[in-house]
């Protein structure tokens, strides 16, 4: 039996790449404990500096999957998937690095849900995002919820889940849903340029413009300011920053070595 989740490192990049391609990539509950130890794992990594997410074959991830859904074992299955999958989402978003969603093909139900909820999407023209809960009578999960009406609003999000609307990658990137889309030949090499790119960057302060714009929401204008000073000056302490500040006077680029 292939393991459902590769996870490959590259210098200070590691992609999870979900590896059902036979099912398009649908979760079940092995890949779903698979992905909260990978996850657990990226948080105590020191050297790491940017996470892709994709997935084997012609999906991102297809949602849930659906034969395990059925007999008097469904919803003990479904437990076994939705928990590890939501510390999952919950653990790449707390990560300290910038997280990215490669897209091509099918990305459905927890697949959507998944991928927009990393920090940055890029995604193949014929890409196919939608999310299809209703035909089975049942709500968005791995938090469809909670990103889609920050991303579309409220309306453009009940749009997505009651109308059953699917988007290409052409209209999600209109919609505002992904950073960037590419011919399908060429979202590989454009993932790892980005990829790249993302890795050499000033790591610390990406890690605390990420907390920042993630937390946001819930507070107040006075209580953001106090934690964007608080982020300002620990990122002023940084070596980073420092030849980010010489880079600048000197007129070239800078160097960033993530600490």
């Amino acid at each position: 039996m292939s393991n459902p989740l590769l996870v490959e490192r590259s210098g200070a990049i590691t992609r999870l790449r979900f590896n059902r391609p036979e099912r398009l990539n649908a979760i079940d509950s092995a890949m779903a404990a698979c992905l909260r130890e990978a996850v657990d794992a990226l948080a105590q990594d020191p050297d790491l500096r940017c996470v892709v997410l994709c997935g084997a074959g012609r999906a991102f991830m297809a949602g849930g999957d659906i034969a395990a859904f059925q007999g008097p074992q469904a919803l003990a299955e479904i437990r076994h998937i939705l928990g590890p999958m939501h510390e999952a989402v919950a653990g790449l978003a707390a990560l300290p690095v910038p997280v990215l969603a490669s897209v091509q093909g099918a990305a459905a139900g927890g697949g959507l849900s998944l991928a927009l909820g990393a920090d940055l999407v890029i995604a193949a023209e014929d890409a196919r995002f939608a999310l299809g809960y209703l035909k089975l009578g049942t709500v968005p999960d791995c938090g469809g919820s909670w990103v889609l009406p920050r991303l579309l609003g409220l309306r453009g999000a009940m749009g997505l889940a009651l109308l059953g609307d699917e988007l290409d990658g052409r209209a999600a990137l209109a919609a505002g849903l992904v950073n960037r889309v590419v011919p399908a030949a060429e979202l590989e090499a454009a993932t790892e340029a980005l990829a790249q790119q993302l890795a050499s960057g000033p790591t610390a302060a990406f890690g605390r413009a990420k907390a920042l714009f993630r937390s946001a929401p819930g507070r107040d204008l006075s209580t953001q300011l106090a934690a964007e000073e608080e982020a300002f000056l620990a990122s002023a302490g940084t070596a980073d920053f420092a030849e980010g500040v010489a880079a600048f006077l000197g007129r070239r680029r800078p160097e960033f070595t993530g600490k």
